[in-house]
């Protein structure tokens, strides 16, 4: 199986919680011991090997993540189905709330949405295969753990996705500054959805962008014309989680 690392307190922390595949984790011998203990703790119950190195190894070992003195070698992340995210929803018995994003790039968006994911109960992202960040050590540090309890699948062409998921009933709303209709005046929200965050620069690509059942934007009052992708997507997904609270 392949492995790789995940570097800082939290992201390991939640690792190990989740029962996550961890074959050995290292801790900066400077680190401070309030903040490793309780991962030396759980990894001792967990029977996982546990090593004190220097810092700077783990400076070489996870190059350009802050990783608070500690790293962990992990099995690679499993991406799940579709089937299993509307199956999540499901056993829940709630309507399906997807997020899916078009081409993100940016680990540290892709972190944001999913810790945010993880906040607002959305059932799972679906992302494409190609041009898009997956599942990172940078995206598992941004997150904050939210990687290990938010599934997400992989899939290879996004557009059939999301004509598989409308016919099962999934209304798609595409996130478009030029849009007519304000996110506010939609009342879509109470119907199983699945929010379509497009790229950082681009926005959605035109096919994915016309297989939306409504596009919707924010409303802009500044003189700058678009958010950033992850809190753009944010706002979205709390605007759901206040509608269906109504």
């Amino acid at each position: 199986m392949q492995e790789e690392l995940i570097a800082g307190k939290h992201s390991v922390m939640e690792a190990l919680r989740s029962g996550r595949t961890i074959n050995k984790i290292w801790i900066a011998d400077q680190a401070q011991k309030h903040l490793t203990q309780p991962i030396i703790a759980e990894a001792k119950k967990a029977g996982i090997v546990v090593q004190n190195v220097d810092k700077r190894k783990l400076d070489q070992m996870a190059e350009g993540i802050q990783h608070q003195g500690v790293v962990a070698q992990v099995a690679a992340y499993a991406y799940v189905e579709v089937d299993d995210i509307l199956n999540r929803a499901n056993e829940r018995g709630e309507k399906p709330f997807l997020l899916i994003l078009d081409e993100i790039e940016d680990p540290h968006n892709l972190g944001s949405m999913l810790r945010t994911a993880d906040c607002t109960g959305v059932h799972g992202v679906i992302i494409p295969k190609r041009r898009s960040v997956g599942l990172t050590a940078t995206v598992s540090k941004i997150s904050a753990g939210a990687v290990e309890y938010v599934p997400v699948a992989r899939v290879t062409n996004l557009a059939q996705t999301i004509e598989e998921l409308k016919e099962r009933g999934v209304w798609i709303v595409g996130t478009d500054v030029t849009a007519e209709q304000e996110i506010y005046d939609a009342n879509i929200f109470d119907s199983p959805v699945a929010i379509v965050i497009g790229n950082e620069n681009k926005g959605m690509g035109r096919l994915i962008r016309e297989s939306c059942d409504v596009l919707l934007k924010l409303p802009m009052s500044g003189q700058i014309n678009s958010l950033n992708a992850s809190v753009a997507a944010g706002i979205f997904m709390y605007e759901v989680v206040r509608r269906r609270r109504d």
